[in-house]
């Protein structure tokens, strides 16, 4: 798959994840990975990333087991971006489908 187009659609991904509730980095990278063939060398970059942005907040919060996890939270701005994002993904998604399908244009 096209790097690009893997990079972003991983990012709309982490966004979506985070908007339904507050999650740690690992957390992240085993959820999008039961769908799809992803490492933590992927995902770290683009939560550090978006997190500079100001799309996430972070916080740390005692675990069970172990050190202290840091959890993104998504902001106001995190939100509206996804909400942009999930806009352009499928108006793109409905013309890929329509010129998959052979209708015409």
């Amino acid at each position: 798959m096209n790097t690009q187009f893997r990079k972003g659609v991983i990012e709309m991904c982490i966004l979506a994840l985070i908007s339904r509730r507050d999650m740690y980095g690992y957390e992240i990278v085993q959820s999008i990975a039961r769908y799809a063939e992803i490492g933590e060398g992927t995902v770290y970059p683009i939560l550090r990333r978006l997190t500079n942005e100001g799309y996430f907040k972070t916080y740390l919060k005692e675990s069970p087991s172990g050190p202290a996890r840091k959890y993104y939270m998504i902001t106001e701005s995190g939100r509206e971006f996804l909400e942009v994002l999930k806009k352009d993904w499928f108006e793109f998604a409905e013309i890929v489908e329509i010129l998959l399908r052979g209708e015409p244009i």
